[in-house]
């Protein structure tokens, strides 16, 4: 049930919307974190670009918009603009926790056709005793953004990993119910595609890249999920996921890589990982990748070798059709703002492994 206090004044027009769109969610929009001690500079980070769609290649990778995109360090709702999503800028006070996640065995098979009473819910590590709802979502809208890291760091199989792209959003985006973007990083993001459910824009999109310069990959999660998928209108329920292909090591940043994971759990966006690394073993960036992926519901991937970066895009894209949505209410929840919790265990059979984000943010008093 949805509390909205008397005083909150919510036109009537948008708690219709809002009790029609099935779900509420709680849109709690974080400040602009600090700048990290890795801007050794001590200067603000540079605003994306963003490539309209019908602009050609050439032009996408060349020339960057007059109309810059807004700085990360300004929060959204700082201004006063009316033509903001109102889900996103008004805060009401709700009392249920949506999340979708896979069930796998133990090896690695996605596990259809359970039941929420195979289930055990802890929030903040108390039993969750009400699960207002659970389906399996194998057709839910999606909202996906793709994130490919375009420093000189992955310079020697990125031809590769943009056709192993474009060939995965020509298999998942379906025209008139799925929406995807591209953005292109190094020191600053640039969307060379913005929301799209055109196979050939997208395709355009990913091959206008060039790699070239360092890298901040932390800056380009936190504007992709903050600037792009939750201020992004939507109807009804969708399933927001970033695909990200990068080495992991981020040089460049101006916020941390907890601010970056903070801001994809508050904007409810699982994040996959496919690492660039062509060393044969893991290392340090490897790990902040699987940080990132696990933290925040998704899955990490490692393909050492060129022609299995096309096989962890079949993987995601398999994943993406073999979730549960579940929607439970949270015992004592308080509007703190505090971090809490979620584990989700499969009772009928220990050996099933279940995977979804780690916890949410509670409203805000």
């Amino acid at each position: 049930m949805c509390l909205i206090p008397m005083k909150s004044r919510v036109p009537l027009s948008l708690i219709g919307w809002l009790i029609l769109s099935g779900v509420l969610v709680a849109q709690t929009v974080p400040e602009a974190p600090t700048q990290s001690t890795q801007n050794s500079a001590g200067t603000p980070p540079t605003a994306p670009t963003e490539t309209k769609p019908q602009e050609s290649p050439a032009s996408s990778s060349n020339e960057k918009s007059e109309a810059p995109a807004p700085k990360l360090e300004t929060p959204p709702g700082a201004d006063q603009s009316a033509e903001r999503d109102p889900a996103s800028t008004i805060r009401i006070g709700v009392n249920e926790v949506p999340v979708i996640f896979t069930v796998t065995d133990k090896h690695g098979r996605y596990i259809k056709g359970l039941k929420k009473d195979d289930f055990r819910v802890l929030d903040d590590r108390k039993p969750v005793d009400q699960i207002r709802s659970f389906r399996s979502e194998t057709d839910l809208p999606l909202q996906v953004g793709l994130l490919i890291d375009a420093s000189n760091s992955v310079r020697d199989r990125f031809k590769f990993e943009q056709e192993s792209a474009v060939e995965f959003l020509n298999s998942v985006i379906r025209p008139r119910y799925d929406l995807a973007f591209v953005v292109g990083f190094d020191a600053t993001p640039d969307v060379t595609q913005d929301f799209t459910d055109s196979g050939e824009l997208l395709a355009k999109g990913v091959r206008a890249l060039r790699p070239g310069g360092g890298t901040a990959m932390f800056d380009a999660i936190y504007y992709a999920c903050r600037d792009k998928l939750l201020k992004h209108e939507q109807s009804g329920p969708v399933r927001r996921a970033i695909i990200l292909l990068s080495d992991g090591e981020d040089n460049l940043s101006h916020v941390t890589r907890e601010e970056a994971i903070e801001m994809a759990q508050r904007a409810e966006v699982i994040v996959y990982t496919i690492s660039t690394n062509v060393t044969g073993s893991k290392g340090k960036g490897d790990k902040v990748l699987e940080r990132i992926a696990d933290a925040t519901g998704g899955r990490a991937f490692f393909p050492f070798q060129i022609r299995d970066v096309a096989d962890a895009f079949a993987s995601i894209q398999d994943e993406l059709r073999s979730q549960y949505a579940m929607v439970y209410h949270p015992p004592d929840l308080i509007a703190d703002g505090r971090y809490r919790t979620i584990e989700i265990v499969a009772t009928r059979e220990k050996s099933l492994r279940v995977r979804a984000r780690k916890g949410y943010y509670a409203p805000k008093p």
